[in-house]
């Protein structure tokens, strides 16, 4: 009973009702107990899987990162499952698994890592998958495992990189959550939504302010009357009259609906404005053009790569939390 117990994990309950069943036969209640864990997984695929451990690791200029997921933060901090993660991990590295779908195929001794997966899930009774994985090869690898195991990271850099600098730069990549090396490197139909994102936003901004010039040229505070709950909270409370909440609701109306018809007058000024926020939204997401978080004097990040020679060609960042 002790050794199936240690193997798998199980109750003393659930072991001993699976060796009496299997008639004291070893494998086969070590089978049935797996078989066990699979129903249980399955019986709990409709949960919400929100908790977990990421994990990452470099070997040998090959880093992988881990994310197994579960439900509930006591399980995610229980040392037999974060020493499943790293033992999902280490097979990972030592075979320089490349995608998710070869990762929970892969073998670590007579099981795959699905079915360990799986395994775990029956003796904890929690919902349990794979949520996520990431690799990088390059000459210089750096792997960055925020407090918690939540979030890790990993960074590639050209040979001879400063591993203090990419590391800095690991550390970047897990705080700030950049979508690109650069601006060449975002994809196309990201800038495409967010341009789009951009000119409707402007375009609504252009009708407020005409909105709220109107309102304020009528002598009506436009804080007052922002929302229909505010104007009826307001009126409520003395600060503005029955006539001027009406006559707030008309020139809300009307003149919105005048600035909305005059915006094709102003479609070269938005589409100015529109591509400043784009260039804003590049430079704050985009690695190289990020604020250094090391930086007292926050240098910008290809700043101090070019003064400390590094090139980061790639990276990659999982995490668990909601952002």
């Amino acid at each position: 009973i002790k050794k199936l117990r240690d193997i798998t994990g199980a109750g003393m309950m659930d072991v001993k009702k699976a060796l009496e069943e299997a008639n004291g036969d070893f494998e086969i209640a070590k089978d049935l107990l797996r078989k066990r864990g699979q129903a249980i997984a399955a019986k709990r695929s409709d949960r919400e899987a929100s908790e977990g451990c990421v994990l990452a690791k470099v070997k040998n200029g090959f880093g992988a990162i881990v994310g197994v997921k579960c439900e509930t933060d006591f399980v995610a901090k229980n040392e037999d499952f974060v020493g499943m993660v790293k033992l999902i991990l280490d097979a990972a590295l030592d075979n320089k698994v490349r995608s998710g779908e070869e990762l929970k195929n892969l073998k670590i001794g007579n099981f795959t890592v699905s079915e360990i997966i799986t395994e775990r899930s029956g003796v904890t009774g929690e919902k349990m998958e794979l949520a996520d994985y990431a690799c990088l090869e390059a000459p210089v690898v750096d792997a960055y495992n925020h407090l918690g195991n939540k979030l890790s990271s990993l960074v590639a850099a050209n040979e001879g990189a400063d591993h203090e600098t990419v590391h800095g730069i690991s550390m970047q990549v897990a705080a700030m959550s950049p979508i690109a090396l650069d601006a060449d490197h975002v994809a196309e139909e990201v800038k495409k939504h967010e341009l789009e994102v951009a000119i409707e936003k402007t375009k609504q901004d252009e009708i407020n302010k005409a909105v709220e010039n109107a309102i304020r040229k009528a002598g009506i505070n436009p804080a007052h009357v922002d929302s229909d709950d505010h104007i009826e909270s307001n009126q409520a409370k003395g600060w503005i009259t029955a006539e001027q909440a009406q006559q707030a609701r008309e020139i809300k109306a009307t003149v919105a609906k005048e600035a909305e018809a005059n915006l094709a007058n102003q479609a070269k000024k938005i589409e100015m404005i529109a591509q400043g926020r784009l260039a804003k939204f590049l430079k704050e997401n985009t690695l190289v053009e990020q604020a250094y978080i090391m930086s007292e004097s926050k240098e910008l990040v290809k700043d101090v790569l070019k003064a400390k020679g590094v090139q980061i060609t790639d990276f990659r960042r999982i995490t668990l939390s909601a952002e």
